[in-house]
């Protein structure tokens, strides 16, 4: 009787490429690093950078293709109707597979957020 090895499971990528619509700018993501720490990479043309806790909302931006796991975030910032249209904060959101993503601004939804 001759065994053959199993076969191994596919690559898992070790990162992922997040693209700025509008623009030629992109980065590379590993899935543990926030799309907002990853995109330092761009220095001043990255995304913009606020608390970086998930408590102030101004790097907010819209994932307009991929996936992405979350953190906590501010729902001041980011309402449950908002985040299942794919709003999130780059600061505590993490790929899970290449992204495009457009800077969403800073809003609030509710009355006595973080300024």
């Amino acid at each position: 009787m001759t065994t053959t090895p199993p076969t191994p499971p596919p690559a898992v990528p070790t990162d992922f490429v997040v693209r700025l619509r509008g623009s030629a700018l992109h980065f590379r993501c590993a899935p543990d690093t926030s799309l907002l720490d990853a995109s330092a990479a761009l220095g001043a043309l990255g995304l913009r950078v606020g608390c970086r806790g998930g408590g102030c909302g101004v790097c907010r931006v819209q994932i307009d293709s991929g996936r992405v796991r979350t953190g906590r975030m501010s729902r001041a910032h980011v309402d449950e109707t908002g985040h299942a249209a794919g709003l999130v904060l780059a600061c505590r959101a993490y790929p899970l597979s290449d992204l495009t993503l457009s800077p969403a601004g800073k809003t609030t939804t509710q009355p006595g957020a973080c300024p």
